[in-house]
């Protein structure tokens, strides 16, 4: 007995040869096993020239093109990646020109600033609530909404405010302060804030109108800084879901509107979490423009070093092959 229904006659197929078709995939760029004690180098060379890998030696190398051009290389991070103790690493990309300006949100200002003045923050949300004492830490609050006050009266931006009251209070570990730093090398750190978001919102120190004059200048200046972008720049997405890839998105169209190319940049959503806005804003719709987007997905605390190690490699190489006379 054999089935009622028709069947598909597989032996009149075409079929080709492995020789004669294009593989995605060759022996050439598999990754292989390193050796004790290995170089930055080597460990890069070790990954395999395949998706994510390949990914983040096309990211190193477009922010390592942007700083030997003079390009901008505009980073904006969510809060959780200075909690994770990464501002060290983001300063050293600034002192070596490999980063022009960061965009964050308020959480990104005050991790900053705790960390700067009392070496400690992020605090069990779960173990305050309950009893309403989260985010009721008054030193953190009374120093940062001051900041900003006095910011608003000499007309400076949200985080140039926090940045110049860190420095001026001598802030002991202002050393690992990215809004100290940046204040000091004269490179903008802007804050977007949305009104209600932030812990300091809920004392009586808070001013919402030094608020929304000190951020609303800082987005004009983050549109200043994402100028130079076209022809090369950079701008990085680094764990923010929704604020920053949407102040990214109105920054981009005030620059079109002003009549700025912007073709030619390089947008790089890093996240360990692919959130749909950002990878919309940063590399999806930046094709419009005429720029590249990359994802690249993994834990902040990991990434983001190995991004910057491959970017300061890349840099060291270009350098030396810039002064080879031969």
């Amino acid at each position: 007995m054999s089935s009622r229904y028709p069947q598909a006659d597989l032996s009149r197929i075409r079929r080709t040869g492995i020789r004669d078709r294009q593989s995605k995939v060759h022996i050439r760029d598999f990754g292989r096993p390193l050796s004790a004690g290995a170089s930055v180098r080597e460990l890069l060379d070790s990954l395999p020239r395949i998706l994510a890998a390949e990914s983040l030696r096309r990211a190193a190398r477009a922010i390592a093109t942007a700083s030997r051009d003079r390009r901008a290389v505009v980073a904006c991070i969510g809060g959780h990646v200075i909690k994770t103790g990464l501002a060290p690493v983001l300063i050293e990309l600034m002192r070596r020109g490999a980063l022009t300006a960061v965009a964050t949100n308020g959480a990104g200002a005050i991790h900053d600033l705790e960390i700067a003045l009392f070496g400690q923050t992020s605090e069990y949300v779960e173990r305050g609530i309950g009893d309403g004492v989260f985010g009721m830490t008054h030193e953190t609050a009374d120093f940062l909404n001051r900041a900003v006050l006095e910011g608003s009266k000499l007309e400076l931006g949200f985080g140039e405010s926090v940045g110049r009251a860190l420095v001026t209070a001598h802030s002991p570990n202002r050393e690992v302060s990215l809004f100290a730093a940046a204040y000091e090398m004269r490179i903008p750190v802007t804050v977007h804030v949305g009104i209600g978001t932030d812990v300091v919102h809920m004392h009586p120190s808070a001013d919402g109108a030094a608020i929304g004059d000190t951020s609303h200048r800082d987005f004009r200046i983050l549109i200043e800084a994402m100028s130079d972008l076209g022809r090369g720049g950079v701008l990085m997405n680094i764990g923010s879901a929704v604020v920053l890839p949407e102040v990214v998105l109105k920054a981009l169209t005030v620059l079109r509107n002003l009549g700025v190319d912007l073709a030619g940049f390089t947008g790089i959503n890093m996240d360990f979490v692919q959130h749909y806005r950002s990878n919309q804003q940063v590399v999806n719709r930046v094709t419009e423009l005429g720029a590249e987007g990359i994802s690249l997905t993994g834990h902040h605390e990991i990434m983001v070093p190995l991004l910057a190690a491959a970017v300061l490699e890349e840099m060291r190489e270009g350098e030396q092959e810039g002064a080879d006379p031969h």
